[in-house]
């Protein structure tokens, strides 16, 4: 089908329906459904939809990649790993974006971003030959000078910024991951490297790294389908939508042609 293209908004959001499908596989059967997630999130104002197909399939399958590259029309933004099986899924289906992401059987969660610089020969293969068919590849990584770099030595478009850390410290310690972060997207623009964020995002800690002005994408999710328990889910995109809006207002430019305050 003919997906939308991205929004021309300075700062998109993109929803993680990864934790849908976590809910549905604790028990079985087909509900809660992603793809309805999918649906309710485009309707909520979201300019992106990512879903995470781990190797194990412990929340996103095989079928969900399917009907959301059959019946979604917003871009598509694949997490995979760097392994020859998610290579040939991305390339079957050839979603909108891949974002090539560390994975560990063991962990609860993605624990922290890709070490670019030190599997350089690794993920050469993947982010050429993902290239190439036309998916616009990201490489999720940690705030690091040296993790910048070596995605241009990729040649990666895209950056991903982990914000977890950002996220999970207070006081003094997560003011100096916010630098962290602001240095880190001054860098990639400065390489001509777009640079997203997210992981562990919430209504308290979005606002600071929405202000980034380098920043183009915030990918959110957990946060969000757990606040969907109490508000409902397109109430829960609707407030995380306006409060990046309100840290990173769009520019009045019918306002300014029109001469008009």
């Amino acid at each position: 089908m003919t997906r939308r293209t991205p929004s021309p908004r300075s700062l998109r959001l993109g929803i993680n329906i990864d934790h849908v499908a976590t809910i549905r596989n604790a028990r079985g059967g087909l509900a809660p459904d992603p793809l309805r997630a999918a649906q309710i999130a485009a309707e909520a104002g979201a300019d992106g939809i990512t879903a995470h197909l781990r190797e194990d399939r412990r929340h996103i399958s095989d079928h969900d990649i399917v009907r959301l590259s059959r019946e979604i029309d917003l871009p598509l933004n694949l997490e995979m790993a760097a392994t020859d099986e998610m290579l040939d899924i991305a390339l079957r289906h050839r979603p909108h974006a891949a974002c090539i992401v560390p994975e560990r059987r063991e962990e609860r969660t993605t624990e922290g971003g890709l070490d670019a610089a030190g599997q350089r020969e690794h993920l050469a293969r993947f982010v050429s030959t993902l290239g190439e068919a036309g998916v616009r590849v990201s490489l999720f990584i940690e705030p690091d000078p040296r993790q910048i770099e070596a995605a241009v030595a990729l040649g990666a478009p895209v950056v991903e910024l982990h914000t977890g850390t950002y996220c999970d410290t207070m006081g003094a310690a997560r003011a100096a991951e916010l630098e962290r972060l602001q240095a880190a997207a001054r860098l990639g623009a400065d390489h001509g490297i777009e640079t997203h964020a997210g992981h562990g995002l919430t209504y308290d800690t979005v606002r600071d790294v929405a202000a980034i002005p380098m920043i183009r994408e915030l990918n959110i999710g957990h946060f969000l389908i757990g606040e969907a328990i109490f508000v409902g889910l397109e109430a829960s995109i609707r407030r995380m939508r306006a409060l990046m809006d309100e840290a990173r207002p769009e520019p009045a430019v019918g306002l300014a042609a029109a001469g008009q305050p």
